[in-house]
Parts: structure tokens; sequence; C-alpha cells
């Protein structure tokens, strides 16, 4: 009975030392494979960590080069127009300039500013034979001989001192990429003020349009617009191009436009000047979706025409600046930050 009892005490020893042994082994291992986790966990995580730190010194030294672009495309922005996105559209034409001048000029200017909280667009028109300092010259000419002397970047930091804003971006387009993006779009519908009868074989311009309602394909569009008349002049022709953005602007938001996008989109990169790095159809889309249905406001640059010379216009800097605090109320901005 002794011996059974002894037996017992020593098996239930060996049992519980080998309870130890295990318990200890799985301890050890748990430990184990703890620390390889805890290991690989740091490991990854310094990892991406280093990755991080890398992409966003890399997005960062981007973000400075393409700010760096941009001022020098078209100057500094102030914060206080933030609101906004002001767009300045050239239409460049090689003809002959008003000073007899051959080459590419701007015939057409306009500033597109569009109010992010509703979506609403202002066009303000500049006739291109407005009289203007140059920027860093000190010599007074008509801004749309700025053009061939610094392209659209000159044209740019003329129009932002000319108005006193910020312009975040530019087009400069050309008359057969005008055509063309008409033709894209499906031609546009437009009512032609009179018989429009005009011929230039020097510059190879033939207009003949007659009084009515037309539909308009590219080319008719642009003799439409170029046309200036015997009677209003440079001011009929910027009341036919307001009139005109009007039309485009409400046939750029109809839903059979979204799939010539990718054929718009193409025109942009490859046949327009702009300062926008970034032109696909997602981006075009994503601008209409923000745009309100309202048809734009459409203003001409106050002024008025030379006493010796009707074909050039002299602005009125107090009006332009009593507008443009109308449609940029930046002081309420101002005051804002007073608070």
């Amino acid at each position: 009975m002794e011996n059974k009892t002894r037996e017992n005490i020593i098996r239930k020893r060996k049992i519980r030392r080998r309870r130890r042994r295990v318990a200890f082994f799985r301890l050890l291992f748990l430990l184990v494979v703890f620390g390889l986790v805890a290991s690989a966990v740091l490991f990854v995580g310094y990892a991406v960590y280093n990755w991080c730190s890398h992409m966003y010194y890399e997005y960062q030294t981007m973000y400075q080069d393409y700010t760096q672009r941009q001022e020098m495309k078209r100057g500094s922005v102030d914060s206080r127009f933030d609101g906004y996105t002001n767009v300045l559209v050239l239409g460049v034409d090689d003809g002959v300039s008003e000073d007899g001048v051959e080459g590419a000029h701007a015939d057409t200017i306009m500033l597109l500013s569009m109010v992010h909280e509703t979506g609403r667009v202002r066009v303000i028109t500049i006739p291109p034979d407005t009289w203007v300092t140059m920027p860093g010259t000190g010599e007074a000419n008509r801004i749309s001989a700025f053009y061939p002397v610094g392209g659209a970047p000159l044209m740019v930091r003329a129009v932002s001192s000319l108005l006193g804003i910020s312009v975040h971006q530019y087009i400069a387009i050309d008359m057969r990429t005008f055509v063309d993006l008409i033709d894209i779009l499906g031609g546009i519908d437009a009512y032609v003020e009179e018989d429009m009868n005009y011929d230039d074989p020097e510059s190879g311009l033939s207009i003949h349009l007659q009084k009515g309602y037309q539909h308009m394909d590219g080319e008719t569009a642009q003799k439409y617009l170029r046309y200036r008349g015997t009677g209003l002049g440079d001011i009929g022709r910027v009341q036919r191009q307001q009139k005109f953005i009007k039309a485009l602007y409400q046939k750029a938001l109809q839903l059979d436009t979204v799939p010539k996008l990718p054929e718009i989109a193409d025109l942009f990169q490859h046949r327009m000047t702009t300062s926008a790095e970034i032109f696909d159809s997602a981006h075009l889309a994503n601008v209409l979706r923000q745009m309100s249905s309202d048809a734009p406001t459409t203003m001409m640059l106050p002024g008025e025409a030379a006493a010796d010379n009707e074909r050039i216009w002299i602005p009125n800097q107090n009006e332009i600046d009593m507008k443009i605090r109308e449609l940029f109320p930046v002081h309420e901005i101002n005051q804002n930050d007073e608070e």
C-alpha cells in the first residue's frame, strides 16, 4: 500500500513537472511569436513612416514647383479672392492689328469669374483697343498689343492691374480652334441684329450674314463675332460677344455636351495655351457641375472713346473700381478677418 502511494506521488510529480515544462515552452513560444510580430509591426511602421515622409516631401516639392510655375505664368494670387475662380479668356487673331502690325494679337479679352458659393458666373469684356500702361515698362498702348510682346502672362498682369483683382488661370484660343470648338458643341443659336457685309481681301475675311435668328456653325460664329460694323463699332462687337457668351454658356450646360467632353478636353490640352496643368474630361465635367444654371452676368469695361480717336477706349478707373467692389465684395472678407 505504501509502495502504491509513493508511486502515485512520484507519478503526479512527473505530471506536474511535465505540465510546467509545457507551460514554459508555450510561454516561450508566445514570447518569441509576439517579439517577431512586434518587430514586424515596428519594421512596417518605420517603413510606412519613411514612405509617407518621402511622399510628403515629394508632394510638397511638387506643389512648391507648381506654385512657382503658376506665379511665373500669371503672378501671385491675393487670398482675398479665394472664394472666386477668375479666368482670363483670350481670343487670338493672326491677322493685322489696329496698328497695322501683322501677327498674333488678343482680339477678344474676357474675364470670366465664378463664385464658388453659388456657382454664378460673371463676365467682364475688355475692348481690345483699351488704352492702358504695359506692366514693367510704363508705356501706354492698346491692351491687345501686349500679347505679341509677352503672351498670355503679360495680358494677365495687365488685366489684373487694370481691374485690381487676381487672375487664377488663363486660356488663349485661336480662331481655328474656336471654330472647331463650336462645331464639336453642335453649333450655337444666335440672333443677327443687322445684315452684316464686310470684305477684307488682305486678311482673307469675308462676312455676309443676314439679319435674323440663325443656327451658327463655328465658321459662321467667328464671322459674327469679328464683325465690327459701321455704327457702334467695337462697342457693338463687345455687345455681340456678351450675347454669344450667354448662348454658349447655356449650350455648354446641356446634357448632350457631356459625351463631347473628351473632344473638348483634347482641344484644351493640345490646341489651346492655358496655365491649367490638369485639363481632362473629368475636370471639365466637375467644372460644369459647379456652374449655376442662371445666365452669366455680363458687363463691358467702363470707359469712353478717346476724343481724338474713337477707335481707342479710355477706361474710367473710378467706375471700374466701383463695379469691381460690387462684383467682388472683398471688403466683407477684410471685416471678417478683423473680427
